[in-house]
C-alpha cells in the first residue's frame, strides 16, 4: 500500500525501553507538526532497582498504552480513524516492550483499514531534529548520544546513512547512568549528574578521555570509550573514602560531565570537518545536557560548523520522533510495512529500509 497524500498524518506509539509514549503528527507545508504528545514515564519504578526491569516495563506498557491512545487522539482534535497511517517502534529494544507497542498498532491499523509502519528506534531519534522550528536539510553528520546508543552517523539524504564512530563499550547514557550510582544519585544518571554538576569545579579531577586503538598503531579518530573513564572515577571515589574525606560529589560529577562533553565535541567536529560537512546534528536524551549544548554550539562556531539540536522535549524517547520518522517515509512515498513484520531487540540502522519489504526481515 502506497500513501500519496500531501499532508499526512500519523499515530505513532513508542515502547521500546520504559517509556509508553503516543503521540499524533501531521505534515503541513513541509514542516512537521505534532498534534499531541503524551509520555508516561516508569522511572519511578525502574529506580528502585537502579535500572530497567523488562518485565515491569512490558506490563506497565499494557496498562498505559490504552489511556495515552484516548488522551492523545483526544488532544490533537483528530479521530483515529481519519488519520492515515499508524506507527509504532518495532526495534531495536527490550522485545516484551516492542511486541506491546507492535501489536496494539497493528490492531488499530487493522480496525481500522490504515497502513501500518514498523519503524527503527533510531531512525526516530534521526528524525527529531524535523521536529524543530528550522530543521536543516541533508547533508549532514548526527551525533546521537542516548542510554543505549553513541554514534556518529553521515547522513546524505533522509535514509542514505553511513556510520563513521561509534562506542565500543558503554553508550554514553549508561556511562551516566553507572556514575551516577557511584556517587550515590537517583536514576536516571544524566539529569541526576546535570542537577548536582551545576555547583561543582570542573576542573577539579583529570580524568581520561578514552581512545580505541588501531591495529598497526594509532588511535582511531571518531570512535569512543567510556569504560577507563568509569574505572577512574571508581578508584578517585575509592581513594577519597580511604583517605577519610568526604567525597566531594558535585566536583566529581561535574568533572566527569565536562570531559564528556569535550569527548563528544572534539570528535564530532573533526569527524565533520574530515568529511566536508557543514552541519552538526544532536539527538537522543544525552543532547538535552546543557554542557555538552554549550560546549557544541561554542566550538562549532569557531570552526564553521552549525549546530542543530533536536527540541529537548523529543530528546528523550517519545512517540513523536517515531512519527516523525514515519511521516518522512510517506513524504518519500515508500511502502508501507507487512502486517507479518514482528519486532527485534537488535537490528542495524544501516538496514532499516527493510522493515517496509513485503517480506519481512523478522
Amino acid at each position: 500500500m502506497r500513501y500519496t497524500h500531501k499532508r499526512p498524518s500519523v499515530l505513532a506509539l513508542e515502547t521500546s525501553c520504559d517509556e509508553s509514549a503516543v503521540a499524533v503528527i501531521r505534515l503541513e507545508s513541509g514542516k512537521i507538526r505534532v498534534m499531541a504528545s503524551v509520555v508516561a514515564s516508569q522511572i519511578e519504578e525502574h529506580s528502585k532497582w537502579g535500572g530497567v526491569v523488562p518485565e515491569i516495563a512490558s506490563r506497565r506498557h499494557v496498562e498505559a498504552l490504552p489511556f495515552l491512545i484516548e488522551q492523545a487522539v483526544t488532544e490533537s482534535g483528530m479521530l483515529i480513524e481519519n488519520v492515515d497511517a499508524i506507527a509504532a517502534t518495532v526495534a531495536p529494544g527490550l522485545a516484551g516492550s516492542l511486541m506491546v507497542g507492535s501489536v496494539t498498532a497493528r490492531t488499530l491499523a487493522s480496525l481500522h483499514s490504515l497502513p501500518f509502519l514498523g519503524v527503527h528506534h533510531l531512525e526516530g531519534h534521526l528524525a527529531s531534529v524535523r521536529l524543530g522550528n528550522a530543521p536543516p536539510a541533508p547533508p549532514y553528520l548526527v551525533l546521537l548520544v542516548s542510554g543505549g546508543h553513541t554514534e556518529l552517523i553521515r547522513v546524505s539524504s533522509y535514509w542514505e546513512i553511513e556510520c563513521l564512530g561509534r562506542s565500543h563499550d558503554d553508550a554514553v547514557g549508561e556511562a551516566f547512568d553507572k556514575v551516577a550510582r557511584l556517587l550515590g544519585l537517583s536514576y536516571p544518571g544524566g539529569p541526576a549528574i546535570e542537577k548536582v554538576a551545576e555547583g561543582g569545579d570542573f576542573a577539579r579531577f583529570a580524568l581520561p578521555k578514552g581512545r580505541i586503538s588501531i591495529p598497526g598503531g594509532g588511535f582511531h579518530p571518531y570512535h569512543f570509550s567510556f569504560s577507563g573513564l568509569k574505572t577512574a572515577m571508581l578508584r578517585k571515589v575509592e581513594a577519597i573514602k580511604d583517605s577519610g574525606k568526604n567525597v566531594p560529589v558535585n566536583d566529581l560529577a561535574a568533572s566527569f560531565e565536562h570531559v564528556v562533553a569535550e569527548v563528544l565535541v572534539e570528535r564530532s567536529l573533526k569527524c565533520a570537518k574530515d568529511h566536508d560537512l557543514s552541519r552538526l546534528v544532536m539527538v537522543g536524551g544525552v543532547a538535552a545536557n546543557n554542557r555538552l549544548r554549550t560546549y557544541m554550539a561554542k566550538r562549532g562556531s569557531e570552526q564553521n560548523i552549525q549546530v542543530f539540536c533536536a527540541p529537548k522535549a523529543f530528546c528523550t524517547d517519545n512517540a513523536a520522533m517515531i512519527g516523525a520518522a514515519a511521516i518522512t517515509r510517506l513524504e518519500l512515498g515508500n511502502a508501507s510495512s507487512s502486517f507479518e513484520l514482528g519486532v527485534s531487540p537488535r537490528w542495524p540502522l544501516e538496514d532499516s529500509s527493510k522493515l517496509y519489504c513485503s517480506n519481512p526481515p523478522f
